[in-house]
């Protein structure tokens, strides 16, 4: 069963956020992941518990590749650069 990582991040600086996206993409395709949404517009339409900042869903092949991809000890720096350059919220959803 698919899995699927959605980011909500609010970036603090732009400029090096690019290096993270330069370096996450292919890290994320390693581990199976598709990216379905980097940042795109978003039309809200209900935000009574939430209010979306800039959205990313990537899917991967089951929670596993998943869970494996966020934990890795090659992905640990590249998230090094997120933490430092952006505020997010990060879950990990089962598909169906």
């Amino acid at each position: 069963m698919s899995a699927f990582i959605l980011v909500d991040t609010k970036i603090n600086d732009p400029e090096v956020y690019e290096e993270y996206k330069a370096l996450a993409k292919p890290m994320a395709e390693k581990y199976g992941g598709v990216y379905r949404t980097r940042g795109g517009n978003m039309d809200i339409i209900e935000d009574n518990l939430w209010s979306p900042t800039r959205i990313v869903l990537i899917e991967f092949p089951d929670m596993a590749s998943a869970q494996q991809f966020v934990n890795s000890d090659e992905y640990a720096p590249i998230k090094a650069i997120r933490h430092a350059n952006a505020e997010c919220t990060l879950a990990i959803l089962d598909g169906i």
